[in-house]
């Protein structure tokens, strides 16, 4: 009989516990840091968190792609560029942690999902997610999409000024509770308005460190766990539902309540919550902010869309390059290892940045312009291997990123038929970068009617891009 994977031990969450093992387990490496700046610094400190990209490319310019910055309490290895992610997404990723990196500070909301597990856990709980993000499921969710998104621009008109970020965020959250979970938006709205709840839950990230430890009323954090606990309340109902019906559902959330009757595999109700928190996080929170910067860009570069060779799947991976959601990917060294030549010791963070590796002046070209021709056949080509990274690598590629690909082109398709978008007098855009990157100020568009079609179909026509 196979041996049952339980799901592992809840991880305490306590910032001065978690600060307090980052201090005993720095204090015991046996091999050195990599150069980089080690004292402490508040001015460092604030700067990763409004600016972290600046401050990243700064230090690569320095040290190389393997490089410490303390920041707060502890010292972080940072590694950039394609030799150092091929080594920590691909060929060494077994020596290195998730769930005790900085993927932590996230688990008070999202719990033990995808984001923070490891090993056999991890690998049975994607292996049961995974029929939900065939191709074939995802060509039947377009449908879905099409439906969701020709509703949500029923009330849209030429000369409408709208906030795009904000209108995508219900969109995207309302498509991955109904497509993944079989949840309906608007009855769920008697526990809470779920959009709503996760912006709440969300802000919390966008505080000052110094702000997020605090507890008790008021706080940042009694803010979230109230928003946790009202998201709560609506995936305890599905599955409460579910069960007195019977019918537990042909999509993913019926896949992991199956799942908890497998040979090899213990899922409670608290793990498939934390899942499906997990993914409705990434679900739309990432898409939301791929459709905002896309349309930033295209706002900005009018004569690409009109052009006849216009390609929307280009400009999605550039825009995937310019901002990748998942702009950062903490781990934890479990022994020590040698990244691109630099030794680094075990049990410390080390954590790969997408956003930063992807604006490499030695390996992108122009890296701050936007030119979706470098992901033409041709030049694709040409990408070192472990350049591009928006969805991770290796066996830790996003599990849901053919739906988002998918997902953003109907967004975009559906828009692009009928719709041109154009920046409001003023804007500049500022990036925000806790938990995942995105446009701090929202994006506030004027909607103008289009002149032409673009041929763009409506978005179902090709097969969702692969990484």
């Amino acid at each position: 009989m196979p041996r049952v994977v339980a799901p592992p031990q809840i991880t305490n969450t306590n910032p001065f516990r978690r600060m307090a093992n980052d201090v005993r387990l720095e204090r015991s490496i046996t091999v050195p840091f990599p150069p980089g700046d080690t004292n402490f610094s508040v001015a460092r400190t604030r700067g990763f968190l409004r600016d972290p990209l600046t401050l990243l490319l700064q230090a690569y310019d320095r040290y190389g792609p393997v490089f410490t910055q303390r920041v707060f309490h502890q010292n972080i290895i940072f590694v950039l560029g394609p030799e150092a992610n091929h080594h920590l997404l691909v060929s060494n990723a077994a020596n290195y942690s998730w769930r005790d990196g900085h993927y932590g500070d996230l688990m008070p909301l999202l719990g033990d999902g995808m984001l923070a597990i490891d090993g056999a856990f991890h690998r049975l709980s994607r292996k049961a997610m995974l029929p939900m993000f065939h191709r074939e499921r995802i060509a039947l969710s377009q449908q879905l999409m099409v439906e969701e998104v020709d509703r949500a621009l029923d009330g849209w008109h030429d000369g409408l000024q709208l906030d795009l970020y904000h209108w995508t965020r219900e969109l995207a959250l309302r498509i991955a509770m109904r497509a993944l979970f079989g949840i309906d938006p608007e009855n769920a709205r008697q526990h809470a308005d779920a959009a709503q709840e996760f912006e709440n839950a969300l802000s919390f990230w966008s505080k000052d460190y110094i702000f997020q430890i605090l507890r008790g009323p008021g706080s940042p954090w009694k803010r979230m766990r109230t928003a946790a606990k009202r998201l709560d309340a609506i995936i305890y109902a599905e599955l409460n539902r579910r069960r007195a019906s019977g019918d537990l559902g042909d999509d993913l959330l019926g896949l992991l309540l199956e799942t908890r009757d497998g040979d090899d595999l213990l899922l409670t109700d608290r793990n498939i919550r934390d899942e499906v928190m997990t993914l409705l996080f990434a679900g739309h929170d990432t898409t939301t902010s791929t459709v905002a910067f896309l349309f930033y860009e295209l706002a900005r570069h009018p004569h690409l869309v009109d052009a006849e060779d216009f390609g929307l799947e280009l400009a999605l991976d550039e825009t995937l390059r310019l901002y990748p959601p998942a702009w950062i990917g903490p781990r934890r060294s479990i022994e020590p290892a040698e990244i691109a030549g630099v030794a680094v010791p075990g049990g410390v963070p080390v954590e790969y940045s997408s956003w930063a590796s992807h604006h490499l002046p030695d390996v992108w070209e122009d890296p701050e312009a936007f030119k979706p021709e470098r992901f033409a056949p041709e030049n694709r080509e040409q990408i070192p291997k472990g350049a591009y990274v928006p969805f991770g690598g290796g066996s830790r590629t996003c599990i849901g990123m053919r739906f988002g690909q998918a997902e953003v082109n109907v967004i975009a398709a559906k828009i692009l038929q009928r719709f041109r978008l154009d920046l409001q007098p003023g804007y500049e855009l500022r990036v925000r970068q806790t938990p995942t990157i995105g446009p701090r100020d929202g994006l506030p568009v004027t909607v103008r009617a289009s002149k032409a079609a673009t041929g763009l179909g409506d978005g179902t026509s090709r097969e969702p891009l692969a990484a």
